[in-house]
């Protein structure tokens, strides 16, 4: 069975020649939910931007990335982005549309339904985002937890096999965030979340995968890697409190 989400020795580097990644390699396989661990800095964000072919600008065919089987090539780009939902740190460079339904509406659109298949689209997606009512409201008076549920529904809209995530609970309250933590956890796709929510990679994943200066340096059960204080100290992390009652020391 085809690996969700395959990447094999995958390398960057920015046009000013910083290397972002270096030979990067791991799999995730369908319906699995991984947290991409590391301190800023450690290429998560450009990890994730390679994944539905944001990054590099021309995908290069090598193999080094495979959804579902398929290499990225300029050919299948729009395919690839069709099974890969990326949701961006920053909701305001993903929402463009004056109204919430307009927004949601933009990616079944790109798909070519027809009208009712789209409003049946926005509809679900806005419900499993937990805002039924919010199509006929203004993008620009949401609060910022309203704005990111918005975004992940245009994503959803589009039906996904692979879910990515860049900071899904940044900026968000308590509240905020265990709404979102709900409403991810109703979606069956596979999901790569980066997050530096240490106790959302606890309830969410079963598996991590921590990066620093571009490389793996650990890949395995989220609660093990967590629970290794020097593992987390070596690259910028912390034991969340979360395990502190679980695991005291």
């Amino acid at each position: 069975m085809n690996a969700a989400v395959e990447v094999t020795e995958l390398h960057y580097r920015y046009h000013d020649g910083t290397e972002a990644l270096r030979g990067v390699s791991f799999r995730v396989a369908p319906g699995e939910c991984v947290a991409l661990l590391g301190p800023n800095g450690s290429g998560k964000s450009t990890l994730l931007l390679h994944l539905n072919g944001i990054l590099p600008d021309e995908p290069a065919a090598d193999g080094a990335i495979r959804i579902l089987g398929e290499s990225i090539t300029r050919e299948n780009l729009e395919a690839i982005r069709r099974r890969v939902g990326l949701l961006f740190q920053d909701p305001d460079d993903q929402l463009f549309c004056p109204t919430v339904q307009e927004d949601v509406a933009f990616g079944p659109e790109q798909l070519g339904l027809n009208e009712s298949e789209i409003g049946e689209r926005v509809r679900v997606a806005l419900a499993k985002a937990g805002l039924p009512d919010f199509g006929h409201r203004a993008t620009h008076h949401l609060s910022h937890g309203e704005k990111r549920r918005v975004c992940l529904a245009g994503v959803l809209a589009c039906e996904p096999a692979v879910l990515v995530l860049d900071e899904p609970t940044s900026d968000l309250d308590p509240r905020g965030r265990r709404e979102l933590k709900a409403v991810l956890r109703e979606i069956p796709a596979t999901k790569l979340i980066a997050t530096h929510d240490l106790e959302l990679a606890v309830e969410m994943c079963s598996r991590a995968i921590v990066l620093d200066r571009g490389r793996i340096v650990a890949d395995g059960p989220t609660v093990e890697l967590l629970d290794d204080e020097a593992l987390m100290l070596a690259h910028g992390l912390e034991r969340p409190h979360i395990l502190r009652h679980v695991h005291p020391h």
